[in-house]
């Protein structure tokens, strides 16, 4: 396994051996993913979602490649410009709490769909 997956999402936090679990919010684990990348991770799987309804998710799920001894600049522009649309987008809507069961699992069915197009790192 070379790949690490950051989540806040506590359906993805089950699987345990590849997961960094965030207690808090979306923001904090886009800020722990970016606090990692700048560390020599690489992205794996964007941090934002598709779709702009899924921006208001309680739960984020990012894939971080293996460790290197250089930063990616280009996995730092995308997280770090991630986290400002993130903020941007916030300001004018809150996070939609009403279907935490429903984002639960949407998160998780496209994380599982994001590794299933990298069978090779799993």
């Amino acid at each position: 396994m070379n790949n690490l997956i950051i989540t806040n999402n506590p359906a993805v936090a089950e699987i345990k051996d590849i997961v960094l679990f965030v207690d808090g919010s979306a923001e904090e684990t886009l800020i722990k993913a970016r606090d990692l990348v700048h560390e020599g991770y690489e992205l794996i799987s964007h941090p934002l979602a598709a779709s702009l309804r899924m921006m208001f998710s309680p739960f984020r799920s990012v894939i971080l490649g293996k460790k290197s001894d250089k930063v990616d600049i280009f996995s730092v522009e995308i997280i770090e410009e991630s986290i400002i649309k993130f903020k941007r987008h916030m300001e004018s809507r809150k996070i939609d709490t009403d279907n935490n069961d429903d984002y639960k699992m949407i998160d998780l069915i496209l994380l599982e769909a994001a590794i299933h197009e990298q069978p090779v790192t799993w």
